[in-house]
């Protein structure tokens, strides 16, 4: 064989094989920034440009580390930070206000080839409450931190808190005011009857992302300012483990937005992993199965972003949106917002 020849079998021979490793080695990451009645006719054009830009640039950042050989858990902490740092979604930057008016972020991550997670609740200074998440799984000995004891925990490991007030919005502050006028009341047993009446957008506005990496590992993640004009320190689905956020390399990895109180109530993320490890049902059926059967007929409203070991991708939802975007290696850039999209 001369030369010439011979270079071109070894060419031929590298094609091959890289052809191969990349269907052997699928990676995939899905981003959604919250689920609800999202009206199209209060959507103009520019509007949804807008905030397709942003999910855009979300999926890409974490497609990006992924393409380039990293994790899953770097992609969705990476993912899940564009979204904190915008005004459209709520979570960090963007999140709703309380009662008292102030903000109180909650996040979680979970990592599917170990099952270790972090999650912290009630922060009030921390920028990306994804990272401070990250960092109770790595560096400490717990899984959830709350309040003021989670600050204290990132001033340990170098953090440098926030005035409350950089999470700030004109449009959050004036959806807060509706929801006090809404839920006037003279004693608080109307005031709870009127807050389960509240339009489900006050309820629910979550950012998340999941993902598959190369190394065939699943992770999830997942951030909340939580609920409008919640009070007591109320907690959501966003941070525990199991209801929000889950993910494991023999099922799937799951990050839900929604009306909290079902998704804790239904365990909606590990019972969405539970069908496809001890069903064998795919992401999809199981997916649909949670959202549309289990928990729309008892009031549950919402959606979820889900990926498999294989790279497969399920968003479903009961709502009439969900912002959400997905990317793979094996198929094309979604970024969506309604439901007929």
């Amino acid at each position: 064989m001369n030369k010439s020849k011979l270079s071109l079998a070894l060419w031929l021979s590298a094609v091959l094989v890289t052809s191969a490793e990349a269907k052997a080695t699928p990676f995939a990451i899905a981003i959604h920034g919250g689920a609800g009645t999202i009206n199209k006719n209060e959507f103009p054009p520019e509007k949804q440009q807008a905030y397709k830009d942003t999910l855009q640039a979300a999926v890409n950042a974490g497609y990006q580390v992924l393409a380039q050989g990293g994790s899953s858990q770097q992609a969705v902490i990476d993912a899940v930070m564009v979204l904190e740092n915008s005004p459209f979604f709520n979570a960090g930057v963007g999140a709703v206000y309380t009662h008292d008016e102030e903000h109180e972020l909650d996040a979680s991550i979970m990592l599917g080839h170990n099952r270790q997670a972090g999650a912290i609740t009630g922060v009030k200074r921390i920028k990306n409450p994804i990272l401070l998440a990250n960092e109770v799984m790595q560096n400490s000995v717990h899984v959830m931190l709350s309040g003021q004891g989670a600050e204290n925990f990132a001033i340990q490991q170098g953090y440098q808190l926030v005035d409350n007030s950089v999470f700030d919005t004109e449009h959050r502050y004036q959806a807060l005011q509706r929801a006090k006028q809404k839920m006037l009341a003279k004693d608080q047993k109307q005031y709870q009857a009127k807050h389960l009446n509240l339009d489900s957008n006050y309820k629910m506005g979550t950012v998340g992302a999941v993902a598959l990496d190369k190394h065939g590992n699943l992770a999830a993640a997942t951030s909340t300012g939580g609920m409008t004009n919640k009070r007591f320190n109320r907690i959501g689905d966003a941070p525990i483990i199991g209801a929000g956020t889950f993910a494991e390399n023999d099922s799937c990895a799951v990050s839900a937005t929604g009306h909290g109180e079902y998704f804790i109530r239904y365990n909606v993320a590990a019972d969405i992993c539970a069908r496809v490890k001890y069903q064998g049902l795919t992401i999809d059926n199981a997916a649909n199965q949670v959202i549309h059967d289990v928990l729309l007929p008892v009031g549950g409203t919402g959606g979820v972003i889900v990926v498999d070991s294989q790279g497969n991708i399920a968003m479903p939802f009961n709502t009439a949106g969900m912002y959400r975007a997905s990317k793979s290696s094996t198929g094309e850039t979604q970024i969506k917002i309604f439901k007929d999209e």
